[in-house]
């Protein structure tokens, strides 16, 4: 493939806003029975009848979000979805619709704006839900993408932060770290190609780690997976900041301590194998390094035998009393205090 050296550049200034947003929504399929009416209006309608309502929202702007150095567009819009619907899923709720707001300069030609909202109808027919709403305006400098995320659930459905218990045990789905080292190695990558222009990243050793940072999946199948078991989380949570962080955000809602076994921890092979390549303590970077998408969450004791030995669920720890904090148990069973080392976008 030759790449056009000149491609298209359509300015938004000769759609207006209005023309844009038609321009730009025109491929969203609506598919929920519960949205009576969604793009088009002052607001969107939305009927759940006996169902609980679930909304999260999150702001990703560039700079500190995301890096459109490595970051293709079409991949940002996907994930700006996914990062939301995680929040649906980690309630235990299933998601149905979301709004979508951008601010962007006039840097950004029509044809980058196409890119991410592909990426975003991509998410959205993935995950089934629908487009109802949104907003466009300009920004001074960068991109900034907010999503809200709405989702529903019986009321005996849904699972709070706030329910686990001292003898529950502390689970997790997948597998964790691998975005956060996605993330390292993209960077160095990024360093190297700005010494070098002429010198290409090779990134095949690293594919399923850049994946796992471009491109995150959130858990919508554990909501289905854990009912088939008979199972409802006493808490959950979804991996945005990182495990250790997360787990003091239960262990403090649910008043309770924890005991986190490092050897318990779920790592993929090619995680490894980078951490010894940047030399990174692995578990260091599987508890503080975010972004994974995977969902945390307990379940009483007695359902240990109904979750054992499922690929999809790795047993990591217990929960305490309270007053016996909150530890990571090292190979050496050393006790060590957890504390919060993840992302928080106020001091990072």
């Amino acid at each position: 493939m030759i790449e056009d050296k000149n491609p298209q550049r359509t300015s938004i200034a000769q759609l207006g806003e209005f023309g844009l947003i038609d321009h730009l929504t025109k491929n969203f399929d609506v598919t929920q029975e519960s949205t009576l009416k969604s793009i088009g209006d002052d607001a969107a309608v939305l009927d759940f009848k006996d169902k609980k309502v679930v909304v999260s929202t999150d702001l990703l702007i560039e700079g500190v979000h995301f890096d459109l150095a490595y970051m293709p567009l079409k991949h940002l819009g996907y994930k700006a979805v996914v990062v939301n619907v995680s929040d649906i899923c980690a309630m235990n709720a299933k998601p149905t619709q979301i709004t979508v707001s951008i601010a962007v300069s006039n840097r950004f030609p029509l044809e980058a704006l196409e890119e991410l909202f592909a990426g975003i109808t991509h998410a959205a027919k993935e995950y089934k839900v629908d487009v109802i709403g949104g907003d466009t305006t300009s920004s001074q400098k960068g991109l900034i993408i907010s999503i809200t995320a709405i989702g529903e659930a019986d009321e005996n459905e849904l699972v709070y932060r706030n329910g686990a218990k001292q003898t529950d045990l502390l689970v997790v789905t997948g597998d964790i770290g691998a975005a956060y080292m996605g993330l390292q190695v993209l960077e160095r990558e990024k360093q190297v190609f700005q010494v070098n222009p002429n010198n290409q990243p090779d990134l095949d050793p690293y594919t399923y780690l850049v994946e796992r940072q471009l491109k995150p999946e959130a858990r919508k199948d554990v909501r289905t997976l854990l009912h088939a078991l008979d199972i409802k989380p006493t808490a959950m949570i979804d991996i945005s900041d990182g495990l250790s962080s997360e787990i003091i955000h239960i262990c403090k809602q649910s008043k309770v301590g924890c005991n986190l076994y490092e050897d318990k921890l779920p790592l993929d092979p090619q995680f490894i194998s980078t951490c010894e390549e940047f030399n990174i303590d692995s578990t260091t970077v599987a508890i503080n390094g975010g972004e994974d998408y995977e969902l945390l969450f307990t379940i009483d004791i007695n359902d240990f035998d109904k979750i054992k030995g499922n690929p999809n669920f790795s047993v990591i720890g217990h929960m305490a009393e309270e007053n016996e904090g909150i530890h990571l148990v090292t190979r050496a069973n050393t006790k060590i205090a957890l504390k919060a080392r993840g992302w928080d976008a106020l001091t990072e």
